[in-house]
């Protein structure tokens, strides 16, 4: 149970790492080669980096950069994009209190120990405190993500998107690809005259039923 709530056996490692990323050109993913080679960081405990940015949304299975990692590195949105990676990864703990980052030191290992089902001086229970810890303290949970075009944009609803619905014609005017069906009631008059039967029929044919 502990394995789904991450952390890293050299908590301020990440932070090392996470700063200097945050200064380093987005790479096309982000792998070893990249850990070792341009940020600096070689060793084994520098290798748990990967995985734990994978599972904090920063990085996607194949290592490529999300949205969520370019974001961090600008500083307008860093410490709210981390926010957000903390509640992607600490998912558990969030669902159980949605402000666990107000929770102070022995609330939060409570809640740990609550989901984990470790003891309260269990190595692993420590150190998912202090990676959290670590984090918090880059983060900003009170500022809001702004949305990018893509949030913003209405996601189609069939295969045609929009444009099954809505249509441009050439001269500007919209169309639209819609179905209506109408029924009328009509009170006839009590008539032997079947003038008066033509007239209203040629009115409804020429106002009513026109296309």
């Amino acid at each position: 149970m502990a394995a789904t709530v991450p952390y890293v056996v050299q908590p301020g490692s990440i932070v090392r790492i996470l700063e200097k990323a945050r200064d380093a050109k987005t790479p096309d993913r982000f792998n070893q080669d990249f850990l070792e080679t341009k940020l600096g960081f070689r060793g084994g405990n520098y290798r748990q980096f990967i995985p734990f940015a994978k599972k904090l949304g920063l990085l996607n299975s194949d290592g490529t950069p999300t949205d969520l990692y370019k974001r961090y590195r600008n500083p307008h949105t860093s410490k709210a994009a981390m926010a957000q990676a903390l509640r992607n990864g600490y998912r558990e703990i969030f669902e159980r209190n949605e402000y666990a980052n107000s929770l102070n030191r022995e609330q939060f290992k409570g809640l740990v120990v609550e989901i984990t089902g470790l003891e309260q001086r269990d190595r692993v229970v420590q150190l998912i405190c202090q990676t959290f810890e670590s984090l918090k303290a880059m983060s900003d949970f009170e500022s809001k993500l702004p949305q990018t075009a893509a949030d913003d944009a209405e996601p189609d609803k069939t295969e045609g998107g929009d444009k099954a619905v809505r249509k441009e014609s050439a001269g500007g005017l919209r169309d639209f690809d819609m179905n209506l069906s109408y029924t009328i009631n009509l009170v006839l008059p009590k008539t032997d005259d079947p003038a008066v039967f033509n007239a209203i029929f040629r009115s409804l044919r020429e106002n009513l039923l026109k296309k």
